[in-house]
């Protein structure tokens, strides 16, 4: 029995209305920005007051927030999903630019400009925390460890800075045990990859004539080797 299936009437019904408020909320996202978002507006749409609308979201940032937290999980589930089918960094490549482009504003409103004056709870965090760890599993596996003997190992190589800052800032791994070399490949990828996104879908590079796809290829390819 699913969960859907235990809940009463009352709250079967609340959560219809609370999920065609958020459909009404990307749409207005869509044509004005998230800092536009209007709660009254949303209301006038559905034909509600703003007091009654007020009883399923209290205000604009906890509907953001829900937007925000369901944006990251179709994220952190499409990771996992491709990671469960053996996808490697090339694969989570694809499905994030897959998501991203299967609907811009979703992707704009995580990765984009911030909100003024809205901060995210820590539990949203928590989702992204899930989507870096695919990454750096997937990372992991681009540099499997070699087995060397004694006699063939080389003098140790003093770490990078960065390494080296990576080793002792590691939080947004979320506890994750890679060493600072897959740290620093998987900031690598979201950072790059992230910002040939970015840029995309706002619209940067409308008139330069040449496809953003093969960049976003191209910087895959400098960063795996491959």
């Amino acid at each position: 029995m699913g969960a859907s299936d235990v809940r009463t009437p009352r709250e079967r019904y609340r959560a219809q209305v609370q999920e065609e408020i958020k459909e009404r909320a990307w749409e207005q996202i869509a044509t004005a920005g998230a800092s536009a978002l209007s709660l009254n507006a949303i209301a006038k749409r559905m034909g509600m007051s703003g007091p009654a609308l007020y009883r399923y979201f209290a205000s604009r940032d906890e509907l953001i927030t829900e937007l925000v937290r369901d944006a990251y999980r179709s994220l952190a589930d499409a990771f996992q999903a491709r990671a469960a089918a053996g996808a490697d960094v090339a694969g989570l490549a694809q499905a994030l630019r897959g998501w991203a482009l299967d609907d811009p504003q979703r992707y704009l409103l995580v990765y984009g400009t911030p909100v003024p004056g809205y901060r995210a709870p820590e539990d949203t965090t928590r989702i992204s925390v899930e989507i870096m760890a695919v990454l750096l599993d997937a990372c992991a596996a681009e540099q499997p460890p070699v087995e060397k003997s004694p006699a063939e190992q080389s003098p140790a190589v003093p770490p990078s800075p960065l390494d080296a800052h990576l080793a002792e800032h590691r939080a947004w791994a979320g506890g994750h045990p890679a060493p600072p070399a897959v740290l620093r490949l998987a900031l690598a990828v979201w950072t790059r990859l992230h910002g040939v996104l970015s840029l995309e879908l706002a619209g940067h590079f409308t008139g330069m004539g040449f496809d953003p796809a093969e960049l976003y290829a191209a910087e895959l390819r400098s960063l795996t080797g491959r």
